[in-house]
């Protein structure tokens, strides 16, 4: 592999964040789209990831890598220097790691059952379970997330990290599941269109759509499937 590859799925696939911390980092990368729930849970894919989902990761050196929280890690130790992420054993670390945490158990599971009901056709009395269920969640984890972040201007504080392009991956579903007001959290808010602002957010929303899209990190190009497993 001649450079890292992050596999990402769409629709809307979390792997969004993904793209963003990327570009962020500005290293060479390549990007493999992938079709959900086609692609993503074939026999195919399931050799690069055999859990059948996305996003994952190859390195320039071949390692695979999946779960978004571990990318993020990753992706941030490489990052240190632009302060996308902290050295182990410090405090910054361990803050981080603890919000990569929340969002990726917290905030990201409260829409799970909003994304079921949608799925999957419920009807009736289940799709009204589900959907009280899951609003009263996403509405509890958005209370939660804008106490967390207050004043300061991006998650950590004053800096950007890998953090902040996971958190825009999942907050925009509220645009799919229409349970809340993103302006009663007007932390949140800000937060929300501060990163919807950024180039690297505009150039992912760009890449999902296959609309033109103006990288200002490291990207090298779409490969496909079937082109990385030919070179495995």
């Amino acid at each position: 592999m001649p450079t890292t590859t992050l596999f990402y799925g769409v629709p809307s696939g979390c792997s969004f964040g993904s793209i963003v911390a990327l570009e962020w980092l500005g290293e060479p990368y390549r990007l493999s789209r992938i079709e959900m729930p086609e692609i993503v849970t074939s026999d195919a894919y399931r050799r690069i990831n055999p859990i059948g989902e996305t996003p994952t990761l190859i390195d320039a050196q071949g390692n695979f890598l999946s779960e978004s929280q571990a990318i993020m890690n990753h992706i941030g130790a490489r990052g240190i220097a632009g302060k996308l992420g902290f050295a182990q054993d410090t405090r910054d670390f361990d803050r981080l790691n603890q919000m990569l945490g929340y969002l990726n158990t917290s905030f990201f599971s409260a829409f799970a059952p909003l994304w079921y009901a949608l799925e999957h056709g419920v009807q009736g009395a289940e799709l009204e379970a589900l959907t009280r269920y899951g609003a009263a969640e996403v509405r509890n984890v958005h209370a939660e997330l804008e106490a967390m972040l207050g004043d300061r201007p991006w998650l950590l504080g004053e800096h950007r990290t890998v953090a902040d392009a996971y958190f825009i991956g999942i907050a925009r579903w509220t645009k799919y599941h229409a349970v809340l007001n993103r302006e009663d959290y007007p932390n949140l808010q800000r937060l929300y269109n501060q990163l919807e602002a950024n180039p690297a957010v505009r150039f992912a929303h760009a890449v999902e759509r296959q609309a033109p899209a103006q990288s200002q990190g490291g990207f090298q190009g779409h490969v496909t499937l079937g082109e990385v497993l030919a070179q495995l």
